[in-house]
């Protein structure tokens, strides 16, 4: 394969290339094998309430996940709370669309961009003081190395540090789709907007719980048991837009 230069000797190659170069494998439910994959899987009790919150993991290249399952505790190959039940396969080239960075490598081992250079000396990126902050990795697979490292010191939280903060802390070191802004919220609205149920059964087996919660409230306690399910959603988004927009820290 041969290589192209830019004229100030730069090397890299093309998306298509790069493809050929690192394929990633099929997702295969049934040996819980996600490569580059975004998985969600209800969370007992939460889910029966509020059906949109769940337990989130990030897989490696080679699919297997890894998730934040509890105070000092990043499992792998172990999704807490059962087995997926939608997936987000992510774009690997979208983390070569660093907005601001002038230049892009790509090597043997897997691919580098500007921000995340072999020698940090090299850090050209105009938004390299976020990076910094957000930490830095020079694969997919350390990426998600180092956000375990951090984790495996936190403490689980489902209001302040959850699984969601792990992903999203993983997505930063990334700098997926050019964002060091990831977090909690826009994760969620990621994984629900363009993630997929893995089968029917996973849909059913997500809101089956919540459906007989509603039946149930309903008849022992009236139409006002939704009201109150619904300001229960409305507090909980709520929590997560102030802790996440307006006092930022409060939510990793």
């Amino acid at each position: 394969m041969e290589l192209e230069a830019t004229p100030d000797g730069e090397v890299f190659s093309s998306n298509d290339e790069m493809q050929e170069l690192w394929p990633l494998g099929e997702v295969d439910p049934k040996k819980a094998r996600f490569p580059c994959c975004i998985v969600w899987t209800p969370l007992p009790v939460v889910s029966w309430l509020a059906p949109y919150i769940g337990h989130v993991g990030i897989a490696r290249e080679d699919g297997t996940v890894m998730d934040f399952a509890g105070s000092n505790l990043v499992s792998v190959d172990d999704l807490a709370y059962g087995s997926a039940a939608r997936c987000l396969q992510l774009d690997r080239q979208k983390l070569s669309e660093c907005r601001g960075c002038p230049t892009l490598f790509h090597t043997t081992s897997l691919f580098h961009i500007c921000c995340f250079p072999a020698n940090l000396a090299e850090h050209v990126c105009a938004r390299s003081h976020e990076h910094s902050e957000a930490g830095t990795a020079i694969s997919w697979d350390d990426a998600l190395r180092s956000g375990a490292r951090r984790f495996e010191h936190k403490c689980y939280n489902l209001f302040t540090c959850n699984s969601h903060s792990f992903v999203a802390d993983c997505l930063n070191r990334l700098a997926y789709g050019g964002s060091v802004g990831w977090n909690v919220l826009n994760l969620a609205a990621l994984i629900w907007l363009r993630g997929r149920w893995l089968d029917r059964a996973a849909a059913v087996r997500s809101f089956l719980p919540f459906a007989a919660v509603s039946c149930v409230g309903v008849l022992m306690a009236g139409w006002s048991f939704l009201l109150g399910m619904a300001a229960f959603s409305l507090l909980l988004l709520g929590w997560f837009v102030l802790g996440v927009y307006c006092l930022k820290g409060l939510v990793g």
